[in-house]
């Protein structure tokens, strides 16, 4: 999953060498913390979060494929 998100995110961003995804296990959930460049949160995010949604969808339909629930937070 982290994988996932990380290849995702390079794909949008001008630096891509500064793209970072950290996973915290918690009990019943797991929460990907993405950091990016301050210049390139705007791409990740896009108009009206509709990448970040997009990107939150993903995850999320994965993680239910195994039987997991994940959270992707987008960190400035």
């Amino acid at each position: 999953m982290k994988d996932l998100v990380t290849q995702i995110a390079r794909a949008l961003v001008d630096k891509p060498e500064e793209v970072a995804v950290a996973e915290v296990q918690g009990n019943q959930t797991s929460v990907l913390e993405l950091r990016v460049a301050k210049d390139d949160i705007g791409k990740v995010i896009g108009k009206q979060g509709r990448i970040a949604h997009a990107m939150r969808t993903i995850v999320s339909s994965v993680s239910a494929k195994e039987k997991k629930r994940t959270v992707l937070e987008i960190m400035d």
